[in-house]
């Protein structure tokens, strides 16, 4: 049986085999999630990029210098942002972006980033949106009641795709969990010599991708290799973060999210033991009816409570546009 591509990235015991058509399989799925560069770096990390076939290593090469470039562009733009907010005393968090793929997977373009999120109090959040549209950028939608993030674009004359930015004062809606974004913001530190542009400490920063992935049914790779890399990384109090998810009624979500995550790479549990570990139906998605099933409990069963089950059900049936 071939390995999968988690198998390839953090598994080195695992043989590579030789058939070119696995390789061709292979990219299909990469390009499906997007993931080259995380392929690249992850595969040269373990010293198992060398041994695969010689157009393998183009495509993915290729790939890697489009994604290198878009990351510069990206980076300078959210320095510009960045610099707005401290130059006018704006408390911020980068989500995510270019600052994760430097630190996390150690190399600007090893992670893709298509554009900017930022984490804003929400006392700031009308400042914070005069600033963005001084900066050039138009607001793309209409701020949706009790959710918790709007987006602003800007054309940009090196790209033919707009650049987003989007103002985050939450990570959650508020009427599905009780979460408490003060505690991500007391946890931050300062970067560099910045008197208000904060890093998410590495305890919420697992949590917030997390919840991303969650947020996303985990529908891509990239979500994995995600919370992979960061189990490796860092040193996650398990006992903690579920403490933290029951008060803020996270508590399923982040059980179905790592369960899932840790039955695509068995080997996870010799790595750090999750102790709350459910199977799940992940790996039976191909099967129809598995799929409807999978569907209802992501959209309506992953709520600590009855109340925000039924109330994400009404927002289904009935969406605020």
């Amino acid at each position: 049986m071939n390995p999968t591509i988690l198998q390839v990235l953090f598994e080195p015991q695992v043989k590579l085999p030789i058939d070119s058509e696995y390789y061709w399989q292979l990219l299909n799925e990469i390009e499906t999630s997007k993931i080259h560069t995380q392929i690249l770096f992850l595969m040269k990390k373990n010293g198992r990029f060398v041994d695969t076939p010689a157009f393998f290593q183009q495509v993915i090469n290729e790939k890697f210098q489009s994604v290198f470039y878009q990351n510069i562009l990206i980076k300078s733009q959210t320095n510009l942002v960045l610099r707005e907010f401290e130059q006018i005393g704006l408390d911020v968090i980068p989500l995510k972006g270019t600052l994760f793929s430097e630190e996390q997977f150690g190399h600007l373009g090893a992670r893709p980033t298509s554009d900017i999120d930022l984490l804003i109090k929400a006392s700031d959040m009308d400042q914070a949106i005069e600033s963005v549209k001084q900066l050039g950028y138009k607001q793309k939608e209409k701020q949706i009641p009790n959710h918790f993030h709007t987006s602003f674009i800007k054309y940009l004359p090196e790209s033919k795709i707009p650049l987003t930015v989007e103002l985050h004062w939450d990570i959650l809606k508020k009427d599905t969990a009780n979460l408490e974004i003060t505690e991500f913001w007391e946890e931050g530190y300062l970067i560099n010599d910045s008197l208000h542009v904060k890093q998410l400490s590495d305890y919420h920063l697992f949590y917030t991708i997390c919840l991303h992935g969650w947020r996303h049914n985990m529908d891509s790779l990239k979500y994995f290799i995600d919370i992979i890399q960061l189990l490796i990384n860092l040193d996650i109090d398990f006992e903690r973060l579920l403490a933290d998810a029951n008060r803020h009624k996270t508590k399923k979500r982040i059980i179905r999210t790592l369960s899932i995550v840790y039955e695509q790479l068995p080997i996870l549990h010799s790595l750090k033991v999750f102790p709350y570990y459910i199977p799940t139906l992940f790996n039976k998605r191909n099967s129809t009816i598995n799929k409807y099933v999978d569907f209802i409990d992501y959209s309506f069963l992953s709520f600590d409570s009855a109340k925000h089950s039924i109330i994400e059900l009404c927002n289904w049936f009935h969406p605020q546009k």
